[in-house]
């Protein structure tokens, strides 16, 4: 009987590891499609915010080259008027005050220039005229070359100054000269600078064809401003020509440098009319369209297009998208294998406990105990796979924070390498925590409400270095605080400027010197507090000492110290806000000594209620 029977319950024991089994496959399945979903969103969320700040930075890249021709133009027009306002003022315009007048035009000054010329017009009749004036008026050897013009009004160049060895064309007539007759005329009718279409210079056509580049001209009307009698008559034009190639160059060239590929365009033309364009060496990102800004010159409407490189966004490294699929699939396959390995091990306990029945049939008190402490396993199994099911949304609901649990586990999972992409990633969204902060503190140093009330120097500088000296990992400096000065004044923007000013005292003392800081003050005449911080730092070079307070800005030496370059910057910005001055002067010991100059209590008080 026993024989008989031993089939059927093979066969049952067969049945129920196969069910068993099903299910198993059923959990391992359902594991492995949630932890690969769970990282396919954590990855996808990661590139499109690469993608977000890759845009942002093109966008912000695009802003700062068009305000940077924007600015150049601004630049050029503004020499221009004061060039021409000069030439106004004379009564006898001679040849040799034009060069002293023009004198200031250079190439290093003025990037691009080809140079400027004189023009004055003249009809037919009076071209003999005209030249003998000008002919005794220094230019000896001047020839008026009139060209076919409409009407026969000539507009002759009579007196030039060459940025360059390219001679000034003398004696042409620039009527011929379509672009710069049309903005000379816009010129006298407008009243304002304005910008040529883009045309080959007169200047370059000894260069080389391979090598001649388009340029164009801003022209100013000169109006005479003296004798009184003459006062707002017509004496001629002014032009400016600039190579347009070299102008868009030292425009865009640093601001953009090697991250993008710039192209300048006319607008107003009936078709394309490209002025000047910069191309890097490094290919074009794919990842980013183009930008195009409308730029507003005198004048004239441009269009810059700004086409992002594959250098504006570091491509370099592992990216966090990447990391998040590799740790995503790195725990993926280690949760489906924890999981089948207990999902399994229920299908191996029965399968031993039918071999052990089998072997073991006759010792049924064996057999009892056998099967109670299996069933005892199977529920403590069952409640730790209930336990890992419930437990498995939390560790895939944490995918963004993969990053910071794989610095924690990087020596048992990751390879040297990417260990040391890991903390590249850290390090660098340590330092931009720090740069947000800085450009937060500088974009609101000029608006924050200014919250004037007595303020006791001596005290706000004492808790500064009280701070300073109780943080975690602050470097070790004597700091000696002498007498100061009540003052009205917005105690926070107060605390943060000396905090900044000796943090830096600090910070840019070389190692191996121990950092020495002192503080005083003095009064100065005009109701006024002198206040000075003097460190034995590395010091500021000497034609850097006006610069340094500009935004983004680190002086000569400072390279091998951690800064964003805006902790000066802030300072300056709440020395303003209360009406005061700041200046930095070597230290004589050693280092250097930066000086505040502030009202005193009543005319902060004053100078505040007016604002």
């Amino acid at each position: 009987m026993r024989w008989h029977g031993l089939p059927d319950m093979r066969a049952d024991r067969d049945a129920r590891t196969r069910v068993v089994s099903r299910r198993s496959l059923l959990v391992l399945v359902l594991v492995a499609t949630l932890g690969v979903a769970a990282t396919l969103l954590a990855a996808t969320a990661l590139r499109g915010g690469e993608r977000r700040l890759a845009d942002r930075a093109a966008d912000q890249q695009a802003a700062s080259a068009a305000q940077a021709v924007t600015d150049g133009i601004r630049r050029y027009s503004d020499f221009l008027t004061s060039l021409s306002a000069a030439l106004g003022a004379q009564q006898q315009l001679e040849a040799a005050e034009f060069q002293a007048i023009t004198a200031p035009i250079n190439r290093r000054i003025l990037p691009g220039v080809a140079g400027v010329a004189y023009v004055v017009a003249a009809t037919d009749p009076q071209i003999p005229a005209v030249q003998r004036f000008w002919r005794d008026r220094g230019v000896t050897d001047l020839t008026l070359q009139p060209g076919a013009v409409l009407g026969g009004r000539h507009l002759f160049i009579v007196l030039g100054r060459s940025a360059d060895t390219l001679p000034i064309p003398l004696g042409e007539d620039m009527a011929t000269a379509g672009a710069a007759g049309a903005a000379m005329r816009a010129a006298q009718t407008d009243r304002r600078v304005v910008i040529s279409a883009a045309y080959p210079l007169r200047t370059d056509r000894e260069v080389p064809a391979g090598q001649r580049q388009d340029g164009f001209v801003l022209a100013a009307a000169v109006r005479a401003t003296a004798p009184a009698p003459d006062a707002g008559h017509l004496r001629g034009w002014l032009l400016l020509a600039l190579r347009s190639g070299e102008f868009l160059h030292e425009a865009v060239g640093k601001v953009v440098g090697r991250t993008a590929a710039v192209d300048l365009t006319d607008a107003e033309a009936p078709g394309p009319a490209p002025i000047a364009g910069w191309r890097p060496a490094e290919a074009a990102d794919p990842a980013l369209a183009p930008r195009t800004l409308t730029i507003t010159a005198p004048g004239r409407t441009w269009q810059l297009a700004i086409s992002p490189t594959m250098r504006l966004i570091d491509h370099r490294g592992i990216r966090p998208s990447v990391i998040a699929l590799i740790v995503g699939s790195v725990l993926t396959l280690l949760l489906t294998a924890l999981t089948g390995s207990i999902a399994t091990s229920r299908d191996r306990a029965r399968h031993r406990v039918a071999v052990a029945t089998a072997a073991l049939r006759t010792d049924i008190a064996r057999r009892e105990a056998v099967e109670q402490q299996l069933r005892r396993r199977e529920a403590e199994l069952v409640g730790f796979a209930g336990v890992i099911a419930h437990d498995l949304r939390n560790p895939l609901a944490r995918i963004a924070g993969y990053t910071d649990f794989l610095r924690e586990e990087a020596a048992r999972y990751l390879e040297e390498d990417h260990r040391e992409y890991l903390e590249r990633v850290h390090v660098c969204e340590q330092q931009m925590t720090v740069l947000l902060d800085d450009l937060l503190e500088y974009a609101t140093a000029d608006n924050r409400p200014l919250q004037a009330r007595p303020v006791d120097l001596h005290a706000l500088v004492e808790q500064v270095v009280r701070d300073r000296q109780e943080s975690p990992g602050a470097r070790e400096a004597t700091v000696i605080v002498g007498a100061l000065p009540t003052v009205d004044g917005d105690p926070t923007l107060l605390q943060q400027l000396f905090d900044n000013l000796i943090g830096n005292a600090v910070k840019y003392t070389p190692a191996g010197r121990a950092p020495f800081v002192r503080i005083g003050s003095r009064p100065e005449p005009g109701d006024r507090w002198r206040i000075e911080v003097s460190d034995n730092g590395i010091g500021i070079p000497e034609e850097q000492r006006e610069s340094v307070f500009d935004a983004f800005t680190r002086a000569g030496g400072s390279e091998g110290f951690p800064g964003t370059g805006l902790g000066l910057a802030i300072v300056h910005r709440i020395v303003e806000r209360h009406h005061g001055a700041i200046g930095v002067d070597p230290n004589p010991d050693q280092g250097s000594c930066f000086w505040i100059v502030i009202p005193a209590a009543s005319a902060t008080v004053a100078a505040t209620a007016a604002v």
